[in-house]
């Protein structure tokens, strides 16, 4: 069998593995039905869904010819490690690190991190643009998750608040 497009092929296997690890993780949990969805519901609807779209895709590129073979390129080390480092981030500045005494941060300023260092993923980095875009983000976080969800967790740093 001749693969037609390496970029669909894998694709369709990512969507196909991570749509059947949803749907076997979600199979502890009760189902229900349409009318009274359990909690495994959708977890497991939304896995077999992705498994399927995962088949068609996957099937396309070993039967339907592309013009250039579309062949997988080359990864892409600096966006991938600048955008899981920005939610690592994130995640350290919102809670702290107890073990080295790293108190949390806060909600604003792992907001201001996150977007600093996701922007860096970018070719054409503007400092001035990102902290524009920081700001209005750190806003509306704040409006939509403290003010109007009401969700208890720190805003500033604790050496402030």
């Amino acid at each position: 069998m001749n693969i037609k497009s390496q970029k669909d092929f894998f694709s369709g296997l990512m969507f196909l593995v991570v749509g059947m690890a949803f749907a076997i993780g979600a199979y502890n949990y009760n189902m229900g039905d349409g009318a009274r969805m359990g909690p495994g519901y959708f977890p497991r609807m939304l896995g077999v869904l992705l498994a399927i779209l995962g088949c068609v895709i996957t099937f396309k590129a070993l039967t339907v010819a592309t013009a250039d073979g579309e062949k997988l390129g080359t990864w892409a080390w600096k966006p991938m490690a600048c955008i899981l480092g920005a939610n690592v981030i994130f995640g350290i500045m919102l809670g702290g690190l107890p073990s080295i005494k790293l108190p949390a941060m806060g909600l604003i300023v792992g907001i201001y991190a996150l977007t600093f260092v996701a922007s860096l993923a970018s070719e054409k980095f503007n400092p001035k643009e990102v902290f524009f875009l920081a700001t209005a983000l750190a806003l509306l976080c704040y409006v939509a998750f403290v003010v109007l969800l009401k969700l208890q967790f720190p805003v500033w740093p604790t050496f402030i608040a």
